[in-house]
């Protein structure tokens, strides 16, 4: 079977903008997204959400329903449901086409591609504290579902710190709600990241802290009451989330609460590019795993490219220009334009890209999660599949496990339903602190497919020639 131009694995801003700007040049092109509707989880829903919810949501939100509309309609080859679980390189260092496997209503199957772009976005950061594997404590990402649904407790407590857990106040308080923000940035990040406010203020990057003043100012015409300075939080409950202690000011108080969202910030989902063998560094700003990328998104890997926050955190507007950036040199991997015309293509993305990037390090920096949050004490659970906890992890360490993938085979951590993907950035941390190394040094999990559950029935109703 003839080979795609190119195999788009996400539907979020980066994946439906380098669909449509293939497919809009008369390009083949597939994108395959687990989603039941294209979005991602920025604008998750956003085709067929009411106008209160669009309203409440916010322009940012509502910027999306164009994108979708445009991608619906670009003739690029959509499948929705499909649970991308390997991806085999070209042979010859990338001049045979790519293989990508996915599952979609429980039958696996399989296309080709010239390159794949990785535009899975990201995840949220894990925050391990005491009780966080309670029912009614979830990630602000999901409280944002929830939210759209109007299934939303009163007794609300956020826990955590950055702009995501502001919007996400402020979205709640424009639908009468009031949580309370336990807002766990350090003291002093803000003297830390202001010698980067200056050439942060260049591109957008005033646009986008006027944004963040103005959400503040909502905050406080709401009445939401935010709380500085937090550490030491424990989620408490029975069975189920009841309350949350923490200690501000020198002094330990106590919160009754329904339900808890926490977040520390977001970071690259790296399960696909790491079960690849691209090169990832640990960036010590952002403090997170991110893949090695050239300026137009190409991995280590020949053949593979990434483009938004599966790259590196940007944002939603930044994710637009890198999957435009990626899609015209994905173009012209496969001889539909020359190096020329590819310029030509990007010159606006590449500009506008690194001006909504401009602010990212005063922000990385301003809201770095806290030190305390990355060193939980011996009894909190960390890999939450194997019930394996801190202490666990410690003592390995001791007993001679020089890394995560040691701790796996020691602990079982990591070997559960999710691969990996909560725990895996939290191990990593604590082997290296253990061994007073660096994170890279350390590492991460050795990630191998299928990436995702897939049936023995799925694999054998597979064809050789299964195509779009």
């Amino acid at each position: 079977m003839s080979a795609f131009d190119g195999v788009i694995i996400g539907a979020g801003p980066a994946g439906m903008a380098a669909a449509c700007a293939m497919a809009e040049t008369g390009a083949a092109v597939m994108v395959l997204d687990e989603q039941p509707a294209p979005g991602g989880q920025i604008y998750r829903n956003v085709a067929t959400a009411p106008d209160a919810a669009l309203k409440a949501l916010g322009a940012d939100y509502k910027h999306g329903l164009g994108l979708v509309r445009r991608f619906l309609a670009s003739g690029a080859v959509y499948r929705r449901g499909a649970a991308v679980w390997q991806v085999v390189p070209g042979a010859s260092g990338g001049a045979e086409p790519a293989e990508i496997w996915f599952s979609q209503d429980g039958r696996a199957q399989r296309v080709t591609a010239r390159s794949v772009l990785i535009a899975g976005g990201a995840m949220e950061r894990p925050v391990p504290l005491k009780g966080w594997t309670l029912p009614g404590v979830m990630g602000a990402g999901a409280i944002q579902v929830l939210l759209k649904s109007h299934l939303i407790p009163e007794r609300l407590v956020l826990v955590g710190t950055g702009p995501l857990m502001l919007l996400l106040a402020a979205q709640c308080a424009s639908l009468g709600l009031k949580p309370i923000l336990l807002d766990t940035r350090p003291t002093g990040a803000l003297a830390a990241a202001l010698p980067l406010l200056a050439r942060g203020l260049r591109g957008h990057g005033a646009r986008y802290l006027a944004k963040g003043a103005w959400l503040m100012a909502r905050l406080r015409l709401a009445g939401v009451q935010i709380i500085s300075g937090v550490t030491d939080v424990v989620l408490e409950g029975d069975v189920k989330v009841s309350g949350v202690t923490y200690r501000a000011g020198g002094v330990t108080r106590h919160l009754a609460s329904d339900l808890v969202g926490l977040h520390e910030g977001v970071i690259p989902a790296q399960q696909l590019t790491r079960s690849l063998g691209c090169a990832h560094v640990w960036d010590e700003i952002s403090t997170c795993f991110r893949p090695v990328a050239d300026p137009f998104g190409a991995t280590s890997v020949p053949g593979i490219l990434v483009a938004g926050d599966a790259g590196g955190i940007g944002g939603a507007r930044a994710a637009e220009h890198a999957g435009r950036i990626a899609a015209g040199e994905m173009l012209r991997r496969a001889g539909r334009i020359d190096a020329t015309a590819r310029e030509r293509m990007i010159e606006w993305d590449i500009r506008e890209h690194a001006a909504h990037l401009a602010l990212r390090p005063f922000l990385d920096r301003l809201y770095a999660p806290a030190a305390w949050l990355a060193a939980p004490a011996d009894d909190v659970v960390v890999c939450r599949c194997e019930e394996i906890t801190a202490g666990r992890i410690r003592a390995a360490a001791r007993d001679g496990a020089q890394g995560p993938n040691q701790a796996k085979a020691f602990l079982r951590a990591g070997m559960g339903p999710c691969q990996g993907r909560i725990c895996g950035p939290v191990v990593s941390q604590l082997m290296a602190a253990e061994h007073n190394t660096g994170v890279d040094a350390a590492g991460y999990y050795r990630i191998r497919p299928p990436l995702k559950p897939i049936t023995v029935g799925a694999l054998a109703a597979a064809g050789r020639d299964d195509h779009a």
